[in-house]
């Protein structure tokens, strides 16, 4: 029989261990049956303050890894499982503490239930706003700190992210650690508050996006030309090279229906009781994770999750809500991206003002999007520089009729065009002046739609303009006291 130690590392603003509800005797009792022996005093209920502000993800990684040389000196190998937060925490102590020597890691499995691999929309709102909605934070003041890192497109959770896609596979095994992701796309109604879309947001759990759980991620970096001179001696770039992509190593990431991120009815983990058949989806491919102990059995759990995946987002595509003295009303659960654009200049620094569009078709034209694709933007409050956009997937790539089961003459929705082909518009400034930056484009291609597109998945893009300095910045001239260069003006000759 296999046996297990299980640690359980619960997610941001939790102040009591509660909040893991039947879960690990639920998982030691259905284990039994399935021949893993997860012993109950082996489990070791996490706890971490992260509403303090002056806390940082960092700071609670660090303290992480001294309890565990405090706690578990003397287990070899254990099991983590996270929820929400607790992801990135764990991620970002293996990054510290086990990358370079992971054949010492003591985690074997990270299973992370609903997780903020990307972060959160909901980061945003802010302080105050998240505090009222005690229906997903409890109750507690948030954490300015573990906010910041949250909030989408933060620098801190781009590098995490970069690292992971770039290190790739070899990060991955039964001498190093196997990652899974489990997550919910449903969104329990009544806990919905209506003066904050992003709880009731389509694509997500109600609080971490799909997407934004998804470890399977793309990184991108498009490159600027130098500038020349056109024949009317105006300054301009060929369009932005491709420099490069790389695609995140292959985690296996599983859906999980009926399961939205907290809560008592439908928390992923919260709503877990010891002998409810509704949250045996939820046990039952937690323990398929920790029964994993091979590459062989890694990529075979992949594979079965994705077949699993594919089955109930098909199956939860319409969700119907009956409404009494009302017509029945449809929620359509589409497939969702997001992109994280970053856009610096090349002597490194942030370009924080630019306008930047998607463009579609043999025109590269942003007016040949499908209508509907387009669901959120949102610019990081610190790093101004990153703009995330959140996509519906299944318009962009066109989709069929959803008839109405009760109508069926009558859609809900028509069947929609997509397009193959996108491409990047990008208008920096300042445009003028002694240090300026030229707008580009990236002509819309088949081969960026399939790189920068991915369902239920983020794409990081980089973007790296010129940085245009003026020759009149510096010159050296004969010094004449009468000379006056007070007024000078930029010339359109740039330095080399």
């Amino acid at each position: 029989m296999q046996i297990s130690t299980v640690v359980f590392i619960h997610g941001w603003s939790v102040t009591n261990l509660n909040n893991y509800g039947s879960l690990p005797e639920r998982l030691r009792m259905e284990g039994l049956k399935n021949n893993v022996d997860i012993q109950v005093k082996d489990i070791f209920l996490g706890r971490y303050i992260s509403f303090h502000d002056e806390v940082r993800l960092p700071d609670i990684s660090r303290a992480f890894n001294t309890a565990l040389a405090d706690q578990l000196s003397n287990v070899s190998r254990y099991v983590c499982i996270t929820h929400s937060t607790g992801a990135p925490v764990i991620r970002d102590w293996w990054n510290r503490y086990c990358k370079d020597k992971a054949s010492k890691c003591s985690m074997s499995h990270l299973i992370m239930l609903a997780p903020a691999n990307f972060g959160s929309a909901l980061a945003q709102l802010g302080k105050g706003t998240l505090s009222r909605l005690s229906s997903w934070w409890n109750n507690v003041e948030p954490g300015q700190g573990v906010l910041d890192w949250l909030e989408l497109g933060s620098g801190e959770a781009w590098d995490l992210n970069l690292e992971w896609i770039l290190y790739g596979s070899k990060q991955i095994g039964p001498s190093t650690y196997f990652p899974f992701v489990l997550t919910g796309q449903s969104i329990d109604r009544k806990a919905y508050d209506a003066l904050n879309s992003y709880t009731g947001e389509t694509g997500s759990d109600g609080v971490v996006r799909v997407a934004a759980a998804n470890l399977q991620a793309t990184y991108i970096r498009l490159d600027q030309p130098r500038p020349v001179k056109d024949a009317k001696g105006k300054l301009v770039t060929a369009d932005l090279k491709l420099a490069k992509s790389q695609n995140a190593p292959s985690v296996p990431f599983r859906i999980i229906s009926k399961k939205a991120h907290s809560g008592k009815e439908m928390g992923i983990m919260f709503s877990v009781g010891l002998n409810d058949e509704k949250s045996m989806e939820t046990v039952n491919a937690i323990l398929e994770c920790i029964r994993v102990k091979t590459k062989k059995d890694y990529d075979a759990l992949n594979n079965k999750f994705k077949r699993e995946t594919t089955e109930v987002q098909a199956k939860e595509k319409v969700e119907p809500e009956k409404r009494l003295l009302l017509s029945d009303r449809y929620f359509i659960h589409d497939r969702y991206t997001m992109i994280i654009f970053r856009v610096t200049d090349s002597a490194g620094y942030p370009i924080n003002d630019y306008d930047l569009l998607l463009t579609a078709g043999p025109e590269n034209d942003p007016n040949h999007l499908p209508e509907g694709f387009f669901v959120d933007r949102q610019q990081n409050k610190s790093n101004k520089n990153t703009v995330t956009y959140f996509l519906n997937y299944d318009i962009l790539e066109g989709d069929a009729e959803i008839p109405d089961p009760k109508n069926p003459q009558k859609p809900i929705r028509e069947k929609t065009d997509g397009i193959d082909m996108l491409g990047i518009r990008i208008m920096p400034r300042p445009d003028v002046g002694f240090v300026k930056y030229i707008p580009c484009k990236y002509v819309a291609t088949k081969k960026l739609f399939n790189q920068a597109l991915n369902p239920n998945s983020t794409t990081m893009i980089d973007i790296v303009m010129q940085r245009v300095v003026d020759k009149e910045v510096f010159r050296i001239e004969a010094l004449l006291k009468e000379k006056d260069f007070s007024g000078t003006d930029y010339s359109d000759e740039i330095v080399e």
